[in-house]
């Protein structure tokens, strides 16, 4: 199983940018389409962003489009949001999920997502 490790997360004010960094600890990151999930206080955790393994596709909550950007970089084995105009509601731990199947052409269903590290805490003060 994939080891990911969530980097980047801090204290920033709203309007404010951070990127967020997700490390694998293999090569078969590359073959697994990627999403990014958090969870605020109190709240279940939502999808936020998914790419496919190629890059071609990206899906976005409504919440962050135009304001969130996923990527990644196969030959690092790593996947990065960058987050600009971040709100107070963008507050939560952050975590990186690889899908449960290797090459699919689209981003799925949250549930087809399996697990993944520790996260990283954001958190937007007004």
């Amino acid at each position: 199983q994939v080891q990911l490790v969530e980097s980047g997360g801090g204290l920033v004010q709203a309007g404010g940018s951070l990127r967020l960094s997700c490390a694998a600890s293999e090569r078969t990151f590359s073959r697994y389409t990627m999403g990014w999930f958090r969870q605020a206080p109190g709240k279940e955790r939502e999808f936020v962003a998914g790419i496919t393994w190629t890059g071609s596709i990206t899906n976005y909550a409504d919440s962050v489009k135009g304001r969130f950007t996923i990527s990644r970089d196969n030959a690092k084995n790593t996947l990065f949001l960058q987050m600009n105009s971040l709100k107070p509601e963008d507050t939560a731990v952050y975590y990186c999920y690889p899908d449960r199947l290797p090459f699919r052409n689209y981003v799925p269903p949250i549930a087809d997502f399996g697990s993944g590290g520790q996260g990283t805490q954001v958190t937007v003060s007004s």
